[in-house]
């Protein structure tokens, strides 16, 4: 890890293959993190782990319209970038600093990724034009308030494109009665559920701790948005 600043540092991360034929065999992503922030400028559990599932199912991810929501550091979005899908990466319009920090760590890792500002619950004209064929989402449902507003965005999202999928990671907290309910409330279903453990590898999985689940997400029924 190198010092850039007082509170800043740049983390490497890394990714291998198997003998699966595939020619991309390993890649390694540089993340820029910031210590002094609350919360967006951190490569926290959640995201190495839905990082880690990109990079396993890459032959799923090469060529797909991707949209990471919550994106931060976005290490999700880079590795899916790094494998050829085409990216957007979007936080808070208000967080302007790590909006920024975001088209920097793009530049570090030499990747063409789109940015923009998206507020959960708030529909300016953008939201309109996005067809993401995978939304990716890492530990964003932490604060159980702002779940409604997540769930309306990640619905409008589905209607738009409605044979997309949500992929998100998250600490399974006492907040999932709350989740199940509004998966239900906007016509949402859970397609797969597995433990966020169960394929990371030994050498990262050591690092990390909690109880993290990783789901899939998708409508409820084929109705797309009028």
């Amino acid at each position: 890890m190198t010092t850039t600043a007082t509170t800043t540092t740049i983390s490497q991360h890394d990714f291998y293959g198997d003998d699966d034929g595939d020619s991309e065999t390993s890649i390694s992503v540089s993340v820029i993190e910031n210590m002094k922030e609350e919360y967006g400028l951190f490569v926290w559990p959640c995201s190495v782990i839905l990082a880690e599932y990109v990079w396993q199912q890459r032959s799923r991810f090469r060529g797909s319209t991707i949209l990471e929501l919550g994106a931060g550091t976005s290490l999700p979005g880079l590795v899916a970038a790094k494998v050829g899908a085409n990216v957007t990466l979007t936080d808070d319009s208000s967080k302007s600093e790590v909006l920024e920090n975001m088209t920097r760590v793009c530049e570090l890792n030499n990747l063409n990724c789109n940015v923009m500002g998206l507020t959960w619950g708030v529909w300016d004209a953008t939201m309109f034009d996005l067809r993401p064929n995978i939304i990716l989402g890492a530990d964003v449902l932490y604060d159980s308030s702002a779940f409604d507003d997540l769930f309306a965005t990640v619905s409008f999202l589905l209607q738009n494109s409605p044979d997309a999928v949500f992929i998100t990671t998250y600490h399974n907290r006492s907040g999932h009665h709350l989740i199940e309910f509004l998966m239900v409330k906007w016509g949402l279903k859970c397609v797969k559920l597995v433990d966020g453990f169960s394929f990371l590898p030994s050498r990262k999985a050591s690092l990390l701790s909690g109880n993290i689940q990783l789901v899939e997400i998708v409508l409820s029924c084929g109705k797309s948005a009028a």
